[in-house]
Formats: C-alpha cells, structure tokens, sequence
C-alpha cells in the first residue's frame, strides 16, 4: 500500500516536471523569437520607439475625442425628423395640394411649413417648434406633422 502511495507520488512528480519542461521550451521559443537578430540596443531602440507611437497616439486621441465631439454637437442641432401631411382643407374644392411639413433635430428643435391652397390662391406659414411644441397653435395637421417627424 505504501509502495502503490509512493508510485503514485512518483508519478505526479515526473508529470509535474514534465508540464514544466514543456512550458519552459515554449517560454524560451517565444524569447527566441522576439530577440531574433537584435542586441541590447536594438531592443532599447525598439522600445523607445513603441513608447514614442503610444505617446503619438494618445495625442491623436485626444484631438479625435476633441473632433467627434463637435461633431456630435453639430449632428444634434441637424435636421434629422422630417414628416410630410398632404390634406385638403376644402372639401368642395380641388384635391391634397395642401401640405404641412415639419423639419426637426434630434432636441425636438425646428419649423413647421404650412401650405394651404385654393383656386384662387396659396399661403405659407411657418411655425417655430422649440422642445416638440410651438408657441402658436398647431392645425391638427401641423400637430400630427411634428408628431410623425418626432418619431422618425
């Protein structure tokens, strides 16, 4: 019984060191490669120019960061819903030459155009729309404008 308790340690030994061996061999392949024709001061050299890109870098980093934020700023002040409501506020006369449109940015910020239109002549408004609402009542079809351009 001690002899079998003994082969066994003797085995768990002999699997250690071989583990180890092996991962020794493939520590001294990857130093090998890496040192592959370079001296000390070639190393020094190759490691002062990797410190040198990661500082470049990080000022390239810094002026992007710098750079998509304006963008982000100029983005969100863009017109980016947009909705169009064709009606015809006379019924008795001609077809959906009507319109209103709604141009807002992602701040809910923008204009609504209206156009009404009869046979014998055409107004334009417009609204100005501050946080999806306006100072200036909305037809239903100004509202229902704005609201599409909001969710688009």
């Amino acid at each position: 019984m001690v002899t079998n308790l003994l082969i066994g340690l003797l085995a768990l030994n002999i699997l250690t060191v071989v583990v180890i061996l092996v991962w020794l061999f493939k520590i001294e392949r990857r130093l090998k490669r890496f040192f592959l024709g370079k001296k000390g001061g070639d190393l020094e050299e190759t490691l002062l120019s990797i410190q040198k890109d990661v500082s470049t870098l990080g000022e390239h980093h810094t002026i992007l960061s710098k750079k998509v934020e304006g963008i982000d700023k100029r983005v969100r002040r863009s017109i980016q819903g947009v909705e169009t409501i064709r009606f015809n506020p006379f019924p008795d006369q001609g077809s959906n030459q009507s319109f209103a449109i709604s141009f807002l940015n992602e701040e809910g910020n923008g204009v609504v155009l209206s156009s009404l239109y009869s046979r014998e002549r055409m107004s334009v408004f417009a609204k100005p729309i501050q946080n999806n609402q306006s100072a200036f009542e909305l037809t239903d079809e100004e509202s229902e404008a704005v609201t599409k351009a909001k969710l688009s």
